[in-house]
């Protein structure tokens, strides 16, 4: 990213902001406060119980969000980031890590992992996070959108595709706020995601 690129867009994110020391285009500096996100609290989930196995594929996203830094989004879409703060890893990892405990505390698979845990697969999970961010255009509010997929394993097949979406209001520019609407917001989707996939495995 150019100086220049980064200045232009510095200024329309603050000036949407409306605060001098919040957020930069590009993040240089180390993190100082790291954050992370909860699986959805599904334990005990009603239904039978599935003997099937299933894979938490790796999520794609765009480079975007493909990062361990902590978005903002404003309109167009303009992506900036906080500053001094981090997701404990990179986002997609960090998603597909609390899809699978997820999916494990429903309590209802034979098993759920991640490619290389050595489980004899049934189906995968696949999913693309359309959004993970602040959004700043309108009222603040943590937005969270991620399409998903069923594919049996055996057949390459696709069994169901939808597309999960949440919005929680942030009640402020803060990175501790951010994250809290955020987590609220994953949470929705996380469940949500859950219940579907139970239902087409």
């Amino acid at each position: 990213m150019t100086k220049a690129t980064t200045d232009i867009s510095r200024r329309r994110v603050l000036g949407a902001l409306g605060l001098g020391v919040l957020v930069s285009g590009c993040t240089s500096s180390a993190p100082s406060a790291f954050y992370s996100i909860e699986a959805a609290d599904v334990g005990g989930s009603a239904g039978r119980s599935s003997r099937v196995q299933v894979l938490v594929a790796a999520p794609r996203a765009l480079k975007a969000l493909d990062t361990s830094y902590i978005a903002v989004v404003d309109k167009g879409p303009i992506y900036s980031y906080f500053p001094n703060s981090a997701w404990a890893d990179t986002l997609p990892n960090v998603v597909q890590l609390k899809l699978v405990e997820t999916l494990q505390n429903t309590g209802r698979l034979r098993g759920v992992g991640l490619p290389g845990d050595g489980l004899l697969i049934d189906y995968q999970l696949q999913t693309e996070i359309r959004a993970f961010e602040l959004k700043v255009e309108g009222a603040n509010r943590g937005v969270v959108e991620i399409s998903a997929r069923v594919v049996n394993d055996r057949n390459g097949r696709t069994v169901a595709t939808k597309v999960f979406r949440a919005e929680t209001p942030s009640g402020s520019t803060s990175v501790d706020k951010a994250v809290e609407a955020m987590n609220s917001s994953a949470d929705r989707v996380f469940a949500e995601m859950a219940a579907w996939t139970l239902r087409n495995v």
